[in-house]
């Protein structure tokens, strides 16, 4: 019997102190931070944990205090769950440190900075072929999903002008909006939280994960204010078809005279198919899309805390969503969902862009992209775990349809060989993700060994390689998911996929789940606080999950 679950382990700690009562303090256990190495800095003072302290203390050792707690946290480099950019160079760093202390929205304080930003969103509305015939608008945000709110919030004031000039009721039945069940969790929160009735299109492994557009069209009506299209699933870094939803768009217009626009959710795929597939229309070469919006801290390779939201021409953002500000020195327009925000992100994606230029930008992505093949034909070929992700695959073959050539090619990817082409258009279009669960066969023999084991195992390791179900629909298949960035190299991405089959083999093997393992698992509900409780006690639990319909959580 493990009664060590049962246990307070910080009440018996500040039990087993040399001195528990020598200060006058009310039920230590907890309350209280231990400075480091106050020995060396002759600090005699007690910290609260979860009070703002009377007496603060210098600022050495208020920064060895933070400094060493975050060292529990893992490594960004091997974080592959996340999308968000994780390095930039010390040249950009500098840039930024130089101008943390600007508002961006400061405009008459900071012209240069504003400056830049518009200048971003000039470039931006170019690699996204705005029509030249008009002047697109755009704005920073603190990344997709305020970015995916404005988006949103055009569309819905757009559609009730439009019903309101035809008399007809905004109200009733209400608006609605369509979008994959693959959705991220931001587009249902603008549906949630700004009272549109989201529709979400049931995804399968026959629409590759993704919204179909075909299905999609089913759900449309009147009150639709537009779909959502994402390039980039954030299951399997599928791309849904842009152009395939505007065909169905068009067919539905021509038969019922209403027309239907499309906002582009392109979070991450708005800054790799410009550069690796120049010749996919998904962007405002289509003109039924009105905006898109993007994330610069993805694969914009900007710092963290940046978005981006371009509309096609100023007509598509409704004059009700701009605010005329006059008392920062002149008058300035704003359209955000936030006030304040800094200016560094910006100056790091200008930074970006002027560093790289479109070449340099492709040439990351072609890396990116071939870091993932190889590690998903060496999955595939290692004969544990087919990829649903698609990447690898050449156009025209389907899924874990993996040829001879390129299995027998891919058992020797350790070695540093690689298939011969290297053109991403030779290939499915995608993000650089590898998504794979284990092969049917393993499941069959192995009934026992649990697919979410590895990801605890690589935990130890260091990697986080999160697994977790398909969207609704499918969500009784578990994945497991890797995120390909530039901080990736040829040599992680090699110990990545040993490390991979090394604990695969481990636990068919029968080693089953370590120690440090399930007690990582334990620990995922347990308190953060003495007045939390229990992790999630104080939410309705029952009440989020049955109302939420992506892939979020509770958290």
């Amino acid at each position: 019997m493990a009664l060590s679950r049962h246990v307070d382990a910080e009440k018996i700690i500040n039990e087993s102190r040399d001195h528990p009562v020598r200060k006058h303090t009310h039920n230590r256990q907890a309350t209280l931070l231990d400075i480091p190495y106050t020995s060396r800095y002759d600090v005699e003072v007690d910290l609260p944990r979860y009070s703002i302290p009377e007496t603060g203390v210098n600022a050495k050792t208020s920064y060895q205090l933070l400094h060493d707690e975050l060292l529990l946290d893992g490594n960004p480099n091997m974080n592959l769950a996340s999308f968000v950019n994780t390095w930039v160079p010390d040249e950009c760093n500098r840039l930024m440190y130089e101008n943390l202390n600007k508002n961006l929205v400061d405009q008459d304080e900071y012209p240069a900075a504003q400056a830049i930003h518009e200048r971003c969103i000039s470039m931006i509305s170019h690699l996204w072929h705005a029509p030249k015939d008009a002047t697109a608008l755009g704005t920073a945000t603190t990344g997709s999903s305020e970015a995916i709110m404005l988006g949103g919030m055009a569309l819905k004031k757009r559609w009730q002008e439009k019903m309101k000039a035809a008399g007809k009721d905004i109200h009733n039945p209400g608006p609605n909006i369509v979008m994959g069940a693959e959705a991220q969790v931001a587009l249902e929160k603008f549906a949630r939280y700004f009272e549109v009735e989201d529709r979400l299109v049931p995804v399968h492994k026959e629409s590759g994960y993704v919204m179909d557009p075909k299905e999609a069209i089913k759900h449309v009506d009147e009150n639709t204010i537009g779909i959502f299209v994402i390039m980039g699933s954030t299951y399997t870094g599928t791309f849904e078809s842009v152009q395939g939803m505007s065909d169905e768009l068009d067919r539905y217009e021509k038969e019922t005279g209403i027309s239907i626009p499309i906002h582009v959710d392109a979070a991450s795929g708005g800054f790799v198919a410009p550069f690796v597939y120049p010749d996919l229309a998904w962007d405002f070469r289509i003109p039924r899309v009105n905006s898109i919006n993007a994330s610069g801290h993805k694969y914009g390779l900007a710092s963290v805390g940046l978005g981006w939201i371009i509309w096609r021409s100023a007509e598509y953002l409704p004059k009700e969503l701009i605010f005329e500000l006059h008392y920062l020195g002149q008058t300035d327009y704003s359209f955000n969902l936030n006030f304040s925000r800094p200016a560094f992100p910006v100056l790091s994606q200008m930074f970006h862009f002027l560093n790289l230029g479109f070449s340099g930008y492709k040439r990351i992505n072609e890396n990116n992209l071939s870091k993932a093949r190889l590690i998903s034909r060496a999955l595939e070929a290692s004969g544990y775990f087919t990829c649903l992700s698609q990447i690898h695959n050449p156009k025209g073959q389907g899924e874990s349809n993996i040829s001879p050539v390129i299995a027998n090619a891919a058992s020797n990817l350790i070695h540093g060989h690689m298939p011969e082409n290297n053109d991403p258009t030779y290939y499915v279009e995608g993000l650089p993700v590898v998504s794979f669960r284990f092969t049917d066969e393993i499941k069959e023999k192995y009934p026992n060994v649990k697919q979410s084991w590895i990801q605890s195992q690589l935990r130890a390791i260091g990697w986080i390689v999160p697994n977790y179900p398909l969207p609704p629909a499918e969500d009784s298949q578990e994945i497991l998911r890797a995120v390909v960035r530039e901080s990736l190299s040829g040599d992680l991405a090699r110990k990545l996929i040993t490390d991979i089959i090394s604990v695969t083999e481990e636990l068919l093997e029968g080693a089953g789940p370590s120690y440090i393992m399930s007690v990582a698992s334990r620990r995922q509900g347990s308190s953060t606080s003495p007045s939390d409780g229990k992790k999630g006690e104080s939410l309705d639990t029952d009440h989020i999950s049955n109302n939420t319909n992506t892939y979020a959580k509770t958290c």
